[in-house]
């Protein structure tokens, strides 16, 4: 049996033009949010939010945010969420900040390295919205994170 691959290929289209179909898990960060909120009510507030092919992880922030519950979002169900950890710190962001077009979010990327592949989206708390970031692998192998707009601009690109 071969398992399928689940990163988004990003390739050139016959005219050069480069073309990617996002991952499947791109869909994932709001419906694992839509889940956490159906969950324990509309209105809660998020440290971070990361979606790969295997799962979704969402740190929602309680007690005022000084501490965190994990939940994992995993074939289409959330789990049970871990026990929670205090002293969390940073910002959080809510469901109406996430604001991506999950159509358009890897096509800077595709744009700009060709022959890279996306391996998960983050999502995080600026102080004014969300910022979203994609781990990256490069042809050579090399690993990304990009910083990205909500319709797929490149903002920063970090090596890790």
């Amino acid at each position: 049996m071969t398992t399928p691959d689940t990163t988004s290929a990003i390739v050139s289209a016959p005219d050069g033009e480069p073309t990617a179909e996002p991952p499947a898990f791109v869909d994932d960060v709001i419906a694992a949010i839509d889940a956490v909120e159906a969950e324990l009510g509309v209105g809660q507030q998020f440290f971070e939010v990361t979606a790969n092919a295997q799962f979704t992880n969402v740190f929602v922030a309680v007690d005022d945010a000084s501490a965190a519950v994990a939940y994992a979002y995993v074939d289409g169900a959330l789990e049970s969420p871990a026990p929670k950890q205090t002293g969390a710190e940073g910002r959080t962001f809510g469901r109406d900040d996430v604001d991506f077009d999950p159509d358009l979010i890897v096509t800077g990327v595709s744009s700009d390295l060709p022959s890279s592949s996306v391996d998960a989206i983050s999502v995080y708390g600026d102080g004014v919205g969300a910022t979203y970031v994609l781990a990256v692998t490069s042809e050579a192998g090399g690993f990304l994170d990009i910083v990205v707009g909500p319709q797929g601009q490149v903002f920063s690109v970090d090596p890790v």
